[in-house]
């Protein structure tokens, strides 16, 4: 096993974990705000996908697939941004009826992500994509970067949906 395929293997993780929960997702644990916090399941969700697509469409050049979804997700204006920096405003907008079209999402930018990773050289994960770091950063820390990201937020929506269900 490479690093790519270590990659590869950690990438499609975090929507396997999102599905997981799919059949816990009502509108209220989708839109509940556990102890009064502005990011909801719906925001971690919807976060996951767009700094995923965000990072990606960067990286590889490439346009967001936000565009193909952000009709059928339904945020409007809302969902334009990527959640870094949201007001509490701006996170409580972030509102879903339903959680498929935000795992569709996952799993489209995830499996984009998977297709980037497949066409990457052994050198490529090396390579300097931001200068403007101490140490800059490398395309393989900024894919590990965006992993992280992810896991760490469906990680955080698994937990707020427990905690729902202990309700």
């Amino acid at each position: 096993m490479d690093a790519r395929d270590v990659l590869i293997d950690a990438a499609t993780r975090p929507a396997q974990a999102a599905r997981a929960l799919e059949s816990k997702l009502s509108q209220e644990v989708l839109n509940g705000h556990l102890g009064g916090h502005d990011n909801s399941v719906a925001w971690l969700l919807w976060h996951t996908g767009r700094e995923i697509d965000a990072q990606l469409a960067d990286l590889a050049g490439q346009p967001e697939a936000w565009d193909r979804f952000k009709d059928g997700i339904g945020l409007g204006d809302a969902g334009a941004l990527e959640g870094y920096g949201h007001t509490p405003a701006q996170a409580r907008a972030i509102r879903v009826d339903d959680a498929g079209p935000l795992l569709d999402y996952i799993d489209a930018v995830t499996a984009d992500l998977v297709d980037y990773l497949h066409g990457l050289a052994d050198d490529d994960l090396d390579t300097v994509i931001d200068a403007s770091w101490d140490p800059p950063t490398t395309r393989g820390v900024r894919l590990v970067s965006i992993i992280d990201d992810a896991a760490q937020h469906i990680g955080q929506a698994a937990y707020v949906v427990g905690a729902f269900s202990q309700n």
